[in-house]
């Protein structure tokens, strides 16, 4: 492969990936259907809890709290959530998790207004966890309490890390149910649920625990990031989208059953089994004891738009007087790295840091990550790590580069021989192609070993993009000044001088923003074409017009890229252009860049 030919297919890939990028990364909204819509309801055919899904907390259940008014949510008695990571309130009606903020998160970098995960019905997306049971035998859905059952509070007021909550209902009938609910410091809840049955017969339950999502939540991000459904089955992981995506089932594409609904699958789980939804940068998760054996289910009913993720436990069977307890988890939080990954190592979570979508290049996104993670915690700025780490990869990949920067340094001085072929061949393409080979042949250059080294950071990039986008630590990180957000677009414009002028920039995805060009984005498409001036000029004219606007295109079509890239790139291009250059001189050739383009704006000057 000659040079020319390897620049002009190098430049095509990255275009064609930068484009692709492009429409996956800004995709159009979605709308969201009305969640108060009236949904389909269910029937059961069987009375056995084992196979029955109507109960506290599945599909009959989320119908009875759908068709709930935002007035009686309101006026529901509510015990106080108060951590110091998170606020909100449950609620003694269904006993449902339903109000949940996360306290070291806002919503924007410039807000006050904490994220909020959890809202409870009577919201425009109703989001919350309920827990409960499911009749079997001779009980019917009233014998157990569910979704709307007013639950008495036993003993305390608020839940705190230090202070429990226990709820209890009595049925009336000789079944008096509890639930004992429990948090950490972090976002991890615990929830333990007893039966005492003085009934004087034997009775048949099974525990029935859900997540319910109605509506897609508001603002659906890039396609590249999984939101949705998420579990793990067996040691299999599995995910069911909100939107469609590169390899990703949809939520209105499962299959229907007769059961649980329109669009619905089961899965049967033996041990380290979890369930629930995943977005961005938060996640809920159902995580029963990780030798508990359950039927994993995650369902979608098109008519109300609610979509849900259910872990039920086999039916249980017990004796009058007897009584029967369970206990599990549940995750309500910020998908977090180091906490994430204690409860993964301490907390028995079987492979609970794969809920962060590390992308198809996993096995470089993680140790980028945990690399780029470390350096933070050195450094403490997330900006300066990225320039560290790519000062690493670079040093990893310099046996290959250095190669590569020797054999563009060599073509280089065979540059005015190259124009001597060229003006020797004319127009017989052949004649020059034999005539360059023979050249390189002489002299002992591959002009193909440039490209491996190239084909190399593809992957890299990626995968340093998927750190950057999917991973909390990156969100609202600052760097310098006015780069407070390495997660997002660089904020300045060049439409009003960077601020001097007394008008705002563009808004993103306005008709100016994308040539509101920032700092950043201009300083990468210098550092390209200050890149590009160290290797051989095409001897095509056509490739040597492509190779010469390359850098000012990705200039602007990295304009709108979050920062953090944007600055790993300019890191990258200028680590490479000093190691080229110096690599040069040490081979006897001397690059005049800066003089060669001072010299080629004095000479269009004069021309002009």
């Amino acid at each position: 492969m000659d040079d020319q030919n390897k620049n002009l297919i190098l430049a095509i890939v990255l275009s064609g990936i930068v484009l692709l990028g492009w429409t996956f990364f800004f995709p159009a909204p979605e709308t969201v259907t009305d969640p108060n819509a009236p949904a389909v309801t269910q029937s059961a055919s069987d009375d056995t809890a084992a196979t029955t899904p109507p109960a506290a907390g599945s599909s009959a259940d989320a119908q009875g709290a759908l068709n709930e008014t935002a007035d009686q949510t309101a006026d529901a008695p509510r015990i106080t959530i108060d951590t110091d990571r998170l606020t909100g309130s449950l609620s003694l009606v269904g006993g449902r998790i339903d109000d949940l903020s996360l306290k070291d998160y806002t919503i924007d970098v410039d807000s006050d207004e904490l994220v909020k995960l959890l809202t409870p019905v009577g919201t425009d997306t109703p989001y919350y966890a309920s827990f409960g049971w499911a009749p079997g035998g001779a009980l019917t859905q009233d014998d157990v309490p569910g979704t709307n059952t007013l639950w008495s509070v036993e003993s305390g007021d608020t839940l705190t890390t230090q202070s429990p909550v226990v709820l209890v209902w009595d049925n009336g009938k000789g079944l008096t149910f509890r639930r004992t609910i429990a948090i950490d410091d972090n976002f991890m809840f615990s929830v333990t649920q007893s039966i005492e049955n003085t009934s004087g017969a034997p009775i048949r339950v099974a525990t029935n625990n859900e997540i319910v999502h109605l509506g897609k939540p508001e603002n659906l991000t890039r396609l590249l990031v999984h939101e949705g459904a998420i579990r793990e089955n067996d040691g299999t992981l599995e995910e069911i989208s909100f939107k469609s995506g590169f390899l990703k089932t949809k939520f209105d594409e499962l299959k229907a059953d007769a059961r649980w609904g329109e669009h619905a699958e089961l899965q049967e789980v033996t041990q380290n089994g979890w369930i629930g939804f995943t977005d961005h940068y938060w996640m809920t998760t159902l995580i029963p004891n990780a030798d508990d054996a359950f039927t994993s289910v995650v369902t979608y009913h098109e008519a109300s738009d609610t979509y849900k993720t259910v872990a039920r436990y086999p039916a249980v069977d017990i004796a009058a007087g007897g009584a029967f307890e369970v206990s599990s988890r549940f995750f309500a939080g910020a998908k977090e790295w180091e906490t994430i990954r204690t409860y993964e190592r301490d907390g028995g979570v079987y492979k609970f840091s794969d809920s962060t979508d590390w992308g198809l290049f996993y096995f470089i996104t993680k140790p980028i990550f945990r690399i780029l993670h470390a350096l933070h915690g050195l450094i403490g700025n997330m900006g300066w790590s990225i320039i560290v780490l790519t000062l690493i990869i670079k040093g990893i990949m310099f046996p290959l580069a250095y190669k590569s920067y020797v054999s563009m340094a060599r073509m280089k001085e065979l540059q005015p021989e190259m124009e001597k072929l060229k003006e020797a061949a004319g127009e017989d393409r052949e004649k020059l192609q034999r005539g360059m080979m023979e050249l390189y042949k002489t002299n002992k250059v591959n002009p193909a070993s440039g490209c491996l080294p190239l084909l190399l950071q593809i992957p890299v990039f990626f995968s340093l993009y998927k750190v950057i986008l999917v991973t909390i630590e990156l969100r609202h990180a600052p760097w310098v000044g006015w780069i407070r957000d390495l997660s997002s677009p660089d904020p300045s414009s060049i439409l009003n001088l960077f601020g001097l002028l007394p008008f705002a920039a563009p808004e993103a995805g306005s008709a100016l923003a994308f040539l509101s060009l920032g700092v950043l984005p201009i300083l990468l498409g210098i550092s390209m074409w200050l890149q590009q001036k160290l290797n051989p000029a095409p001897t095509d004219p056509s490739q040597a017009m492509i190779m010469a606007w390359m850098p000012w295109v990705f200039m602007f079509m990295l304009g709108n890229f979050a920062s953090g890239l944007v600055l790993y790139w300019i890191a990258n291009n200028t680590i490479t252009f000093t190691q080229q250059y110096l690599i040069m001189r040490s081979h006897g050739h001397k690059p005049d860049v800066f003089g060669n383009i001072m010299r080629s704006l004095k000479l269009k000057k004069k021309d002009a």
